[in-house]
C-alpha cells in the first residue's frame, strides 16, 4: 500500500529536553531530497547514515553529525523521513530546528518553488499518528510505543516490547478471523434460506462459537495482566492515627519517605511512592489517621483527602494497631472507620493487615482474624505475604513472559466482545429462528476486538491516544 498524502510535512526534535551525548531533529513529509541537502550541504544516499556538516543559510556550520534519509515508503512513518542526529545541547537542537524550517522556505535552485512549502512544528505523536494511518503499525502496537517510553518497571518494558512486536495483535487478529468464519456462516444461511440447511447443526456453529467464547476469555484474561503491568494498580493505606502507616509505606518502599513520630496527626496529607511487586508498578499513598475530631483545620482537609482517595483506590490496606486493641476509645474509633469503610469501599477491596506484631505476645497476636494479615513495619515480618495479597486483589496470576502490553480500553473492548459472544450463544441455541440475532451479535463482537487494533476507531479516540504522546514521537 502506498503512504498516504498528509497536507503539510513536520518536524521536531525527536529526543527528551536537556543537555545529552546526541540529539535528533527528525522531518517527516514528501520529497526531502531538496531539505537534506539545503541543511547537510550535499545529497543523502538512500538509507545510509553519512557523516555531514549541518549548515546555516550562509553555508557556515551549525554542528557536525550523521544523517539519514529514508524515502517514502520504507520509514517509520511511511512518507520520506529525514533525521539529522548532532550533538544534544539544547541550543544546538533549537538552531537545527530553525535551520530545517528556514530552509523549507526558501526557494530551491534557480528560483524553484520553496524546497518544503508547509513545514511545520509536529503535534504529540504526530510522527507515529501517520505511521497507524499509513499502516506501519495498528493502533495497538502504536500505543506500545508510547508504553515503552513510559514503562516503569522491567517487566512493563519488556511485556510493551512484545506488544510492540505485535504479540497482542496477532491474538486479536485470530480471535477475529474465528468470528469472521462464523459471520460468514451465518450469513450465508440467512442469504438462501431455501436450501434449508440446518445450520447450527451441519456447520457445527454451536462448538465454533464455544470456542471463539473461550478463546476471547483467554485473551482477556492475559490483557488483565498486561493492563495491569502498565497502569499498575493504587494502593490506600488507611487506620487510625499512630497504627504505623507512615512506617509502613517506608517498609514497602525500602526509603525514609514519611515522617514517622508519636505525635496523633502528624501526616497531614497524601504521601505517594510507586513500588515494584514482582514487576507490577503499586502505587501506594499513605493517607492522613482517620478520627473524627481533627487537631486543627489543615489535619482535617488531610483526613477529607484521605476518605476521597479511599474511595478511589483499587485496595484498600485497613491498618490496625495490635498494641492498643482492647482500649475503649481506640476499638471505638475502629467500629466508625469499619462502619464508614463499608459504605464506601466493596469488600473485597479491603486488606485487612494488623501492625506491630513484633510488640504484644505471639498467643495475642493469634486471637485476631485468621484471615487478617500480622505485619511488623519495624522488622518487615509479614511484609511479603502482604505483597502477595495486594497482587492477589489486583488479579496478578504472575503470567509471566506471555504477558502483553494493554490498556484499560483494550480490557474494555475485550469484556464487550466476551459479553456479544454470550449472546450470541444464548441465540443460538434457540435455533436456526434467531440467525439474524447470532448475526448481529457476531457483527458487534468483531467491531469491538477492531477497535483495539484501530479497524474501526473513531477520530476523537485517535486524538486522544497520540495527543499523550511525546513531541517527536
Amino acid at each position: 500500500m502506498s503512504a498516504l498524502t498528509f497536507p503539510e510535512p513536520i518536524v521536531a526534535i525527536a529526543t527528551a529536553s536537556g543537555r545529552g551525548a546526541i540529539g535528533i531533529v527528525r522531518v517527516s513529509g514528501r520529497d526531502l531530497g531538496a531539505l537534506a541537502a539545503a541543511v547537510c550541504g550535499r545529497a543523502l544516499a538512500p538509507r545510509h547514515a553519512t557523516l555531514v556538516t549541518f549548515v546555516d543559510r550562509a553555508g557556515a556550520p551549525i554542528d557536525r553529525g550523521l544523517a539519514i534519509h529514508f524515502p517514502s515508503p520504507h520509514s517509520y512513518t511511511g512518507e520520506d523521513v529525514l533525521e539529522l542526529q548532532a550533538h544534544g545541547g539544547p541550543v544546538v537542537m533549537q538552531l537545527l530546528l530553525a535551520r530545517c524550517l528556514e530552509a523549507a522556505a526558501e526557494d530551491g535552485e534557480g528560483g524553484a518553488a520553496p524546497r518544503l512549502p508547509g513545514l511545520r512544528l509536529a503535534r504529540p505523536g504526530e510522527f507515529t499518528e501517520r505511521a497507524f494511518l499509513n499502516d506501519k503499525l495498528d493502533l495497538a502496537q502504536a500505543e506500545a510505543v508510547a508504553d515503552l517510553i513510559d514503562a516503569s518497571t522491567e517487566a512493563a518494558a519488556r511485556s510493551a516490547a512484545r506488544s510492540l512486536d505485535g504479540a497482542f495483535s496477532r491474538e486479536i487478529g485470530r480471535l477475529a478471523e474465528a468470528i469472521v468464519e462464523l459471520r460468514l456462516l451465518v450469513e450465508a444461511t440467512l442469504d438462501f434460506p431455501e436450501e434449508e440447511i440446518e445450520f447450527l447443526e451441519r456447520a457445527g456453529a454451536r462448538a465454533r462459537l464455544a470456542e471463539a467464547k473461550a478463546q476471547v476469555a483467554a485473551v482477556l484474561a492475559t490483557a488483565r495482566q498486561g493492563a495491569l503491568l502498565n497502569e499498575g494498580m493504587a494502593v490506600v493505606l488507611a487506620g487510625q492515627p499512630n497504627v504505623g502507616k507512615s512506617s509502613l509505606l517506608n517498609a514497602l518502599a525500602g526509603a525514609e519517605l514519611a515522617i514517622v513520630t508519636d505525635i496523633p496527626g502528624t501526616t497531614r496529607d497524601k504521601v505517594g511512592e510507586t513500588i515494584q511487586i514482582e514487576g507490577v508498578p503499586v502505587h501506594v499513598t499513605d493517607t492522613a489517621g482517620l478520627r473524627e475530631q481533627a487537631g486543627d483545620a489543615v489535619e482535617a482537609i488531610g483526613v477529607a483527602r484521605s476518605w476521597s482517595a479511599i474511595g478511589d483506590a483499587d485496595a484498600v490496606v485497613f491498618l490496625r494497631d495490635l498494641t492498643r486493641i482492647g482500649e475503649p476509645a481506640y476499638d471505638a474509633g475502629e467500629a466508625r472507620i469499619v462502619e464508614r469503610l463499608r459504605g464506601a469501599v466493596a469488600a473485597d477491596r479491603i486488606v485487612e493487615v494488623f501492625n506491630k506484631a513484633d510488640a504484644v505476645p505471639p498467643a495475642q497476636a493469634g486471637k485476631h482474624d485468621a484471615d487478617a494479615l500480622l505485619v511488623s513495619a519495624r522488622t518487615g515480618a509479614g511484609l511479603e505475604r502482604l505483597r502477595a495479597a495486594l497482587l492477589a486483589r489486583a488479579g496478578w496470576q504472575a503470567a509471566g513472559e506471555g504477558v502483553f502490553h494493554a490498556r484499560a480500553r483494550h480490557v474494555d473492548a475485550l469484556r464487550r466482545a466476551a459479553r456479544h459472544l454470550e449472546a450470541a450463544e444464548a441465540h443460538a441455541a434457540v435455533g436456526d429462528r434467531a440467525l439474524e440475532l447470532v448475526a448481529e451479535e457476531l457483527r458487534a463482537a468483531h467491531d469491538a476486538l477492531g477497535e483495539i487494533t484501530g479497524r474501526f476507531t473513531a477520530d476523537d479516540l485517535l486524538g486522544a491516544i497520540f495527543g499523550r504522546f511525546c513531541i517527536g514521537k
